[in-house]
């Protein structure tokens, strides 16, 4: 169980979301966008640290199940019409209950996989979902899905990024959660004293997908627009970049690095020719500097048994 202070905290992450979309009406459109888009990296970040931080795994198909999220969540609120404001956190919920189911049928045959093999099994699952999307006409096929209602805000996003910080955490440092370390620290160990390691990555991979499908439905209220590019290995790539970058296994960290790797290529478009190339040398260097992430920290766990 996690003290008190765990909760506390997430009480007042949950109020000042409430208190900034009260006052997003005042800000910058510009700055209040990327500030959603930070909370949505936060909760891809958080919730892949699960499954690549914690558990040990190495999953590359992330943007694949905030597709399925972002999809169906949007094609929920396009079929409800003018109640889809009414109806949008049920929708949220659907799209991130649709991407774990679909992150169930992925993970059952694939987690069984180790290291190099498993990563290029959910590469390989993450485009297809992609190619999927992109040859089904019901939500827009290659051309995007459109018309999509602007219910994302401040409150949304940062109250559920405060969620996923504290149910992520919550669950590894449980009882339950001493598996999910077990995995991550030997795996053969682990099987031989009786762990079921696969079920705990199955867990671990599902209840990721979970958050990224929230995640998903958010960022498709947010842009108003889906397009099947916008979810290919790259953006993958991103969000593994952001756990590795934050330290695995380090939430701190992990949430740091989302806000740094969402913020810095905002800062860089004064030089917008060669942002890209500063942006993939600042990585670099911070690599370097912090190959173990940027909580240096030693990370103290529970003994297992």
């Amino acid at each position: 169980m996690l003290k008190f202070g765990a909760k506390r905290w997430l009480f007042i992450g949950i109020a000042l979301a409430i208190a900034a979309s009260f006052l997003s009406p005042n800000f910058n459109r510009y700055y209040l966008g990327v500030g959603i888009d930070v909370g949505i990296a936060i909760i891809l970040a958080v919730s892949l640290n699960l499954i690549n931080g914690h558990t040990g795994q190495f999953s590359l198909g992330h943007a694949g199940f905030m597709a399925v999220g972002g999809y169906f969540a949007a094609w929920i609120s396009l079929k409800l019409g003018e109640s889809a404001e009414v109806f949008f956190p049920l929708s949220l919920l659907a799209g991130g209950l649709f991407a774990a189911l679909i992150g169930l049928f992925v993970g059952i045959p694939s987690l069984r996989l180790r290291g190099d093999y498993l990563a290029i099994v959910t590469l390989g699952f993450g485009e297809i979902i992609r190619v999927v999307a992109q040859n089904t006409e019901a939500i827009g096929a290659a051309s995007g899905l459109k018309g999509i209602p602007k219910l994302t805000n401040l409150g949304w996003t940062f109250g559920l990024a405060a969620l996923t910080i504290y149910i992520i955490t919550a669950l590894v440092n449980s009882t339950y959660g001493r598996g999910f370390l077990a995995v991550h620290d030997d795996e053969i160990a682990a099987e031989s004293s009786g762990i079921n390691t696969t079920r705990y990555k199955v867990v671990a991979f599902v209840t990721g997908s979970f958050f990224a499908g929230i995640a998903g439905g958010l960022y498709a209220h947010h842009k108003q627009f889906l397009a099947p590019t916008g979810f290919d290995w790259l953006k993958s790539v991103e969000i593994v970049v952001m756990v590795i970058l934050g330290g695995m296994g380090r939430t701190a960290g992990v949430v740091a690095a989302a806000i740094l790797l969402t913020l810095l290529p905002e800062f860089l478009r004064e030089v917008s020719e060669y942002r890209m190339i500063l942006y993939a040398l600042l990585i670099i260097f911070l690599m370097i500097l912090r190959p173990e992430g940027l909580f240096a920290f030693k990370l103290k766990r529970r003994q297992t048994s």
